[in-house]
């Protein structure tokens, strides 16, 4: 019987899918078909592999006389990209009988064919390695390139393979291929992909306060103020206090960048990412989506920052398409066929000017735009959205006395840096039974039950629910906020001067 089955995987968003590979080899004239929705990429497999197959030194699929039919399934899911080729040819090479029969039914093959035979790196393979291992296959056959990323998975043999004839010499047992020794992966506060360091700030006592309760707690930060006042500086530094992330951590984000083929040269993402996508940026582009779809950058800014620099000049329907990720930590991306979800926990930190010139308030330039202008510029930014971010400051200009100060406060640095990581661990503590890693990701179930108020704490929060306009979610917002502001005093109750100082930052919302 000339039939094959082999297997290998594709890349849906950043979900892993088993596929099947069967070849089948009939009398007839030459032909060679792939079939089971494939796109242009790997419709041009047949040449990468007829080509890589002669010159790896066997008898290619252009030298048969043969119908050869290759059948991808499930046969309904559209296949792209150029990951298959490599189970093609294995598939190819079992169907003609060139090489041993062996047990292929745990093993999976990855990997782009070059012309010569040589293997090229694919994009998605810890997402791939991760699917192997809850299916129960036992091997993987992946690019040497790749090798050291797809060994970050314990309890599965990954074989780095850099030719198809090294291939089939190890399934042949004609030579030995030793696997990938295990990854071992150290987190780092990354100073080389960090662009300032909070010791480079000159003054800005109140808005470094609500960079560390930012970084502490995962709370959203917007910064409002007149240009040159140091927003986006601010935002940049806030990379600089984030903890350096977890294993757990490094492999979600990871696996999204690894998706989206944004790995580069490294193996793994073992720093919290930092992205600040432009004005003209696309919803797609940001959210997520696409015609082939891929994560936007919030989910690349997953655990760590998105930085939104000039928020009222991004797109309306982009802002507003924000809120559903702000709230559930994750977005869905809805197609006829299936929906994809791409996790998206991120801190947003946002910045913008108070009018159309930049100077409402300031105190030393006059502002020249009318009262409709202000008005109509601040309203760019919907209630819905301002209600999800819990920490609003602004942010004054600096003092020629600080600017003019040339020593880095590095000691203060160092202490902040420590003191967020010492709060992050007790939100650990407090949280983990539940899955979760910060204070800004409990639900109000959550919020009812971990956080804990004095009595004149409780008479203060009525009193302000009462006198002032906070939606349901602001109020729980800022329990959240001052549960964060308690654990950094290592408080395990929270009092009545977390919860002014957490409501202190909400209170622009009924300007």
């Amino acid at each position: 019987m000339n039939l094959s089955k082999v297997f290998s995987a594709s890349i849906d968003g950043i979900e892993a899918s088993l596929i099947e590979i069967e070849t089948d080899i009939n009398v007839g004239l030459h032909s060679f078909n792939i079939v089971g929705l494939a796109d242009k990429s790997l419709s041009e497999a047949k040449e990468r592999v007829s080509s890589a197959l002669k010159n790896s030194g066997v008898k290619p699929p252009s030298k048969e006389n043969r119908k050869i039919v290759v059948n991808m399934a499930p046969a309904d899911m559209k296949k792209t990209g150029s990951q298959y080729d490599l189970a093609i040819a294995i598939g190819y090479l079992l169907a003609t009988k060139q090489i041993k029969e062996f047990v292929a039914a745990d093993k999976i093959f990855v990997g782009e064919l070059s012309l010569d035979g040589v293997l090229r790196s694919v994009s998605g393979i810890l997402n791939i390695v991760r699917m192997a291992k809850d299916r129960k296959f036992s091997e993987i056959f992946v690019p040497k390139e790749n090798a050291e990323e797809a060994a970050i998975v314990e309890g599965i043999k990954v074989i780095p393979v850099s030719s198809l004839i090294e291939l089939i010499n190890y399934l042949e047992k004609r030579s030995e291929i030793l696997p990938q020794p295990k990854t071992t992966i150290g987190s780092t506060l990354s100073s080389e992909h960090q662009l300032v360091d909070i010791s480079d700030i000159k003054g800005q006592e109140n808005a470094k306060r609500a960079l560390m309760i930012a970084a502490a707690g995962g709370h959203n930060l917007l910064m409002q103020g007149s240009p040159g006042s140091g927003k986006t500086m601010l935002a940049q530094a806030l990379a600089s206090i984030l903890p350096p992330p977890n294993l757990d951590e490094i492999i979600e984000v990871t696996q999204i960048y690894s998706a989206a083929g944004l790995l580069k040269n490294n193996s793994f993402i073992n720093w919290r990412p930092f992205r600040a996508p432009h004005q003209t940026a696309s919803p797609a582009a940001v959210i997520g989506g696409g015609q082939n779809p891929r994560p936007g950058e919030i989910s690349l800014a997953h655990r760590g920052v998105l930085f939104l620099d000039e928020l009222p000049e991004f797109r309306r329907d982009l802002l507003e398409a924000l809120r559903q990720p702000l709230e559930s930590g994750k977005v869905l991306i809805s197609r006829v066929k299936n929906n994809l979800v791409f996790p998206a926990k991120f801190i947003l930190v946002a910045a913008m000017n108070p009018c159309p010139c930049g100077y409402y308030g300031d105190e030393e330039k006059e502002c020249r735009c009318s009262a409709f202008e202000v008005f109509r510029y601040q309203k760019k930014i919907s209630g819905p959205l301002l209600d999800r971010i819990d920490l609003q400051i602004v942010v004054p200009r600096v003092k020629i006395e600080h600017l003019k100060n040339k020593e880095r406060d590095t000691k203060s640095a160092d202490e902040m840096r420590n003191k967020i990581i010492k709060t992050r661990a007790i939100q650990y503590e407090r949280l983990k039974k539940y899955k979760i890693l910060t204070n800004s990701e409990m639900s109000s179930r959550l919020c009812d039950e971990l956080i804990k108020l004095d009595e004149e704490a409780d008479k203060f929060l009525k009193d302000i629910f009462e006198n002032s306009y906070v939606s349901a979610r602001g109020y729980y917002r800022i329990l959240k906020t001052a549960r964060t502001i308690a654990d950094l005093e290592d408080c395990e109750i929270v009092g009545v001067n977390h919860l002014a100082e957490a409501f202190q930052y909400k209170i622009k919302e009924k300007e």
